[in-house]
């Protein structure tokens, strides 16, 4: 009979299928249970922001508010800064939004709050160029406006799409562009704020989330009795 190996054995050790380690969960000290059972998760999926519409088109308004003040605006003018702080506020602030999401409801809605007040004070300075130079702004009916809006229809629309009008010579076009683009994001903002505001009344915030996760996990764990022992008395006649 061949003696037990020992415990020290190097192929013990391994790290190969058979070795214990390897089945002991070393590698997973963040499983839910020993058992495996699901758990609820108080802290949801979170980020994701460049798949957001409201993003993708704050990126396009940025990008643009950039030619357009390099072009348009001189460096000195106090609004050459303003402009760009405010188009940068608002993409950013869709960002950090989205990231701070898994664990603030309340600090996604206020910083999307935060961007779409940003992109109201830059369209407003747009208005702004237009008025003191005697432009117009383009009217809903008016068919440049109707083309932009079919350029906006177009999936995985990009800068290059509106690359044209954007960067157009004339100010007027250049200008009305990006009052068109800045409304469509500000209505996209609108929309995700009251997304976010139905979707907290109906979760809660972190705390009441936590609290849902931890019922959950009591709920599911069961009091098993230790079992009971029974000492055999041999029957003696």
């Amino acid at each position: 009979m061949k003696p037990p190996k020992p415990t020290d054995d190097p192929k013990e050790r391994s790290d190969g299928k058979n070795s214990p380690r390897a089945n002991s969960g070393h590698f997973r000290p963040f499983s839910p249970s020993q058992k495996g059972e699901p758990v609820e998760r108080f802290i949801p999926p979170h980020g994701g922001y460049e798949d957001l519409l409201s993003f993708q088109k704050a990126r396009i308004v940025y990008d643009g508010t950039l030619w357009f003040c390099g072009h348009y605006l001189e460096k000195r003018d106090r609004t050459y800064d303003q402009m760009i702080q405010a188009a940068r506020s608002g993409k950013q602030n869709i960002l950090e939004g989205s990231q701070a999401s898994g664990t603030s409801k309340e600090t996604e809605i206020k910083l999307t709050n935060v961007a779409r007040a940003s992109l109201e004070e830059l369209l407003e300075d747009y208005r702004d160029f237009l008025r003191v130079r005697g432009f117009e702004e383009w009217t809903k009916e008016h068919r440049y406006t109707r083309r932009l809006r079919q350029l906006n229809r177009q999936p995985d629309a990009s800068y290059d799409t509106f690359k044209k009008g954007i960067e157009n010579p004339d100010p007027l076009i250049a200008a009305n562009v990006m009052i068109g683009l800045i409304k469509l994001t500000n209505y996209l903002l609108d929309q995700q704020i009251r997304h976010l505001e139905q979707a907290f009344l109906k979760e809660g915030g972190l705390r009441e989330r936590m609290t849902r996760a931890r019922l959950a996990l009591r709920a599911k764990q069961t009091y098993n009795p230790p079992k009971s022992y029974v000492i055999s008395v041999p029957f003696v006649p």
